[in-house]
Parts: C-alpha cells; structure tokens; sequence
C-alpha cells in the first residue's frame, strides 16, 4: 500500500496512529459465487480515497459488505480501533458512518425537509440539527426552494443531492457514497461533485465508489482499482490518473 496521505488540499493528520478505516480480506458473495475476493485496504482520516472498476467487479458489493447491508463471507472491517465486522447497520451510524446507496434511496412521500429530518434520527440536539439543515440548505440551495416539496416528485439530481444531505445530518466522520454521478446530466454531476470537494474540504473522510474514473480520481487522494473481486492496482490518485494501464482501461485512452 502506499503511505498514507491527508485529504487532497487538506493537510495530513501526523497525530493519527492508524488509519480511521481497516478493512483486511473482505469477502463477499452471492451463493457460490465470490463477487469480492478478499480485498485489504485503508482510509485514513480526512482524505477522500476512490475505489474505481468497471460494472461487475464488486465495487457496490464492498460499499454493502462495509455498511452492513449485507454479511461478508469473510475478513474484517476496523473503524477507529474497534472491529465493526458484526455491527447492525443503525449502530454504524451511530458510530458516524453514513451510506448514500446506489439509487440514493429517499423517502418519497416524505418532503425534502422530513427526509433530512429522517437523517438525524440517531441526535437530540434540535438547535444543532436545525443549523445542520441550514447547512445541507447553504450546500444545496435548489433543496431550500423546495423544502416542502414531496422527495419523490424531484428529478434525479435532486435526489442524489438530498441522499447526500440527508446523509450528512447524521454528522458522519466518514461517508460512504455509492455511484453518485449515475444517471444524472452533467450539470448536475459537476454540481455534486463540487459539494463532496467541499464536504472533503471541511474535514469529512470520503470512501467514494465511481465508475466514473476520472471524476473519482480527480476528487481523491489515493484510489485501488478493483477487477473482478480484486485490488489490482492503488497509489496516490495523481498517479493513477497517469498510469498507461488505468488510462487504457477506465479513462478510454
């Protein structure tokens, strides 16, 4: 693996011992077929680290193995210390993980501001959860125009940026998203991926899943590249950027 690195533009946390994220063989799969093939790897607090692959090759499965959607079949995830391999999916964010899914998985019947409301469901800080959505809102200002506005009524976009809003209520230390530029016209993937720099900026560590290699890579620090199962390549993501091999295959050179 390579050394370990602060968050792109943020300075390195010489004070942290180990990394905030272990995750060492993880296994997954799905009956007889293995769709994660023991894989290790490490975030550190305060960066953003990419995991890049093309469809299939288990990217979406290790997001669900690390927030417990699913049971691994094997290895074992560390976060600040403590193993979290069988932890429920409600304590991990108690804990200050926080998952925005492939889909983005909001409450439709519910508004924009219940839906961050649901976010927070973990606090009883009001004052704090109130400024939180100001927050979310100063991030988002197209979600503030439409705070009483049913979530399943909103085009894609605006509910990626309501997933990511309703995500960051919980005040994660780390946030997991899952394929955030899917489906979504590329206004409004350059405007998300301006908040997660921002969000990155402000201290937050980021685990992002990305088939869109160069847009991952040109918002991380470090990336592994994962083909069927496997990690086959990681470096600092400058240099996976310019690496023959990774422009070939995920860049289209």
């Amino acid at each position: 693996m390579s050394a370990s690195h602060g968050q792109k533009g943020s300075p390195v946390n010489a004070s942290s011992k180990e990394p905030l994220l272990i995750v060492e063989g993880l296994r997954v799969a799905y009956g007889g077929i293995q769709a994660v093939r023991g894989i290790t790897f490490h975030i550190d607090a305060g960066e953003t680290v990419a995991l890049i692959g093309a469809n299939g090759a288990g990217k979406t499965s290790t997001l669900r193995a690390l927030s417990r959607m699913l049971d691994a079949a094997g290895g074992s995830v560390r976060y600040l210390g403590k193993d979290i391999s069988r932890l429920p999916p409600h304590r991990l964010v108690r804990e200050g993980i926080a998952l925005v899914p492939e889909g983005r998985g909001v409450f439709p019947r519910l508004t924009i501001a219940e839906n961050l409301a649901m976010g927070a469901f973990t606090r009883d800080d009001k004052p704090k959860i109130a400024r939180d959505i100001e927050h979310v809102f100063g991030l988002f200002p197209r979600l503030k125009e439409r705070e009483k506005q049913l979530a399943g009524t909103l085009s894609g976009g605006e509910q990626q940026m309501l997933a990511i809003g309703r995500a960051l209520m919980s005040r994660p230390k780390l946030l997991l998203l899952d394929e955030p530029s899917m489906g979504l016209a590329p206004i409004m993937v350059q405007k998300i991926f301006e908040v997660i720099r921002t969000v990155a900026a402000e201290g937050m560590t980021i685990l992002l899943i990305e088939q869109n290699a160069k847009l991952a890579l040109e918002t991380s620090r470090r990336g592994y590249v994962l083909e069927s199962g496997e990690i086959t390549l990681t470096d600092e993501a400058e240099k996976l950027l310019h690496n023959p091999k990774v422009r070939e295959a995920y860049l289209g050179e």
